[in-house]
C-alpha cells in the first residue's frame, strides 16, 4: 500500500478532488432545479443526460487518447469540466442542463480512461489489486467528502458552482506535473454482447438493472430529498450515506462471495436491497429510517456490481475476461442512462416514494431472475470461481474493468498454476 501511494499519490489526489466536483455538481443540481421551479420529469431528463454522455465517452476515449495523447486529453476535458460547470448557474434551463450534463459526462468518461492508464502503469502485479482498491475507494471517498461541501453556501447563489469548478481545475495540477512518463495505451477487443450473454445471462441482466439502480442513487436522490422537502443538510446527509454504505459493505460481502455460491448471494443481497426500498418507501417521512433504507440500498447496489462482474469472470476463459469488460459496461451505462428517465415519471405520478418504488421494483426483478437462473445451470463449484474484486460504478470504464478483469486473472493464477476452464 505505501508503495502505490508513493508512486500513485498525484493520481489518487486530483481523482479524488475530482470526485468531489462531480458528486457536488450532481446533488446541487438536483437541489438548484427545485429552487429554479423544473418538473421532477425535466430533472430526470437533466440527470439522465450525464450517463448518455458518460457512455459515449466511455466508447470514445480510447480513439481521442491514441491521436492526441493522455495530457493533451486530461488537460482539455477537465477544463471544459471546470468551465460547464460556472455556466450551470448562468444559464437556468434544463435544456441547457442537460446539454452541459452529456458534455460533463462524456468528459468526465474520457478523464477516467486517461488516469485509469496512468494508474495501471504505476502499478505492477504486486500491487496491482490494492491499487485498484484505493483508487476506488479514494473515488467514493470524495463524493462522499462532496456533500459537506453543499452547506458552505446558499444554493440560490454561484458560490456552490464555483467551488467544483474551481476544485476540478486544481485536480489536473499534480496529475500532470507529477506523473512520469506518459504511459502505453492499448485495449483490448471487446466481444460482442450476444457473446457475452450467451456466456452469462446473469451477470448481463443484473448489470443492466443495477445500472437503473446505482442512476437513481447517483442522479435522482437530490431530487427526491427535494421533493420530499428536506433541508439542505439532510438532503447532503442522505446522498452521502448511499455512498458510506457502499464503502463499509463491499469488503464483507466481497469476502463472502469467495466462499459461497455467488447466485445464492446475489438473490440474498438483491432481496436485501429490495428491504432497504420498501422501507424507504414506507417509512420515509422519518429521516432516521430514510438514512437507514439508504445505508441498505447503497451498500448492496454497489458489492452487487462487483459480485456480478466476478459471476460473469466464473464463466469465461481467462483471454475472454478482458475482452467482456466493455460490454458489461455498455450494458450498465444503458440501464444508467433510462433510470433517471423511469424514476423522474415515477415521481411525477406518484410522488417522492416512487423514487423508492423504482429501485425496489429492480432489486425484486434481480431476485426473480437470479432464482430462475440457478435452475438453468449448475453452479461453479467454490474452489473454482475466481477472485472478487472491488469494482465502483460511480466511474468505471471498459479500461479501469479490463485491469480489474486482468487483476482477476493473476489473483486465480497466482492460488492454481493451472489456468481453470469456465
Amino acid at each position: 500500500m505505501v508503495q502505490v501511494l508513493t508512486s500513485a499519490w498525484a493520481l489518487l489526489l486530483g481523482m479524488c478532488l475530482l470526485m468531489v466536483g462531480n458528486g457536488m455538481q450532481g446533488t446541487l443540481l438536483g437541489i438548484r432545479g427545485e429552487i429554479e421551479g423544473f418538473s421532477t420529469f425535466e430533472m430526470s431528463i437533466v440527470m439522465s443526460a450525464y450517463f448518455a454522455g458518460f457512455l459515449g465517452g466511455s466508447r470514445m476515449a480510447p480513439g481521442m487518447i491514441r491521436r492526441v495523447g493522455h495530457v493533451r486529453v486530461f488537460a482539455a476535458l477537465a477544463s471544459l469540466i471546470s468551465a460547464v460547470m460556472i455556466l450551470y448557474p448562468t444559464f437556468a434551463d434544463p435544456w441547457v442542463w442537460s446539454a452541459g450534463r452529456v458534455l460533463i459526462g462524456f468528459c468526465f468518461s474520457a478523464v477516467y480512461v486517461t488516469a485509469e492508464s496512468w494508474l495501471n502503469e504505476a502499478a505492477d502485479n504486486s500491487n496491482r489489486g490494492k491499487a485498484l482498491s484505493l483508487y476506488m475507494i479514494v473515488q467514493t471517498l470524495g463524493i462522499v467528502m462532496s456533500q459537506a461541501l453543499l452547506l458552505t453556501a446558499d444554493p440560490s447563489g454561484f458560490v456552490l458552482f464555483v467551488i467544483p469548478s474551481v476544485l476540478v481545475s486544481i485536480a489536473i495540477t499534480p496529475i500532470l506535473l507529477s506523473i512520469s512518463p506518459t504511459p502505453a495505451f492499448e485495449t483490448t477487443k471487446p466481444m460482442t454482447l450476444r457473446q457475452l450473454a450467451g456466456f452469462s445471462p446473469l451477470g448481463c441482466f443484473g448489470m443492466l438493472i443495477l445500472g437503473g439502480v446505482f442512476s437513481a442513487q447517483f442522479g435522482m436522490a437530490s431530487v427526491y430529498g427535494a421533493q420530499a422537502g428536506l433541508s439542505i443538510a439532510q438532503i447532503s446527509t442522505f446522498v452521502a450515506t448511499f455512498f458510506v454504505g457502499a464503502v463499509l459493505l463491499q469488503y464483507p460481502i466481497g469476502w463472502i462471495s469467495d466462499r459461497m455460491d455467488r447466485r445464492v448471494l446475489i438473490i440474498i443481497v438483491s432481496a436485501i436491497g429490495a428491504i432497504g426500498s420498501v422501507m424507504g418507501m414506507l417509512f420515509g417521512a422519518n429521516f432516521t429510517m430514510l438514512l437507514g433504507s439508504a445505508f441498505i440500498v447503497g451498500g448492496m447496489s454497489n458489492p452487487l456490481y462487483s459480485l456480478l462482474i466476478a459471476h460473469t469472470n466464473d464463466f469465461l476463459e481467462h483471454d475472454d475476461m478482458a475482452a467482456a469488460s466493455g460490454g458489461l459496461v455498455f450494458i450498465n451505462g444503458l440501464g444508467a442512462v433510462f433510470g433517471p428517465l423511469v424514476v423522474g415519471a415515477l415521481m411525477e405520478n406518484v410522488g417522492p416514494s416512487g423514487f423508492y418504488m423504482f429501485t425496489a421494483a429492480l432489486f425484486v426483478l434481480l431476485v426473480g431472475y437470479a432464482g430462475y437462473r440457478a435452475t438453468q445451470r449448475r453452479s461453479v463449484p467454490v474452489d473454482e470461481t475466481g477472485a472478487y474484486v472491488v469494482m465502483s460504478q460511480a466511474s468505471t470504464t471498459p479500461l479501469s474493468m479490463e485491469y480489474a478483469q486482468e487483476y482477476a486473472i493473476e489473483a486465480d493464477q497466482e492460488e492454481d498454476p493451472d489456468t481453470r476452464t469456465a
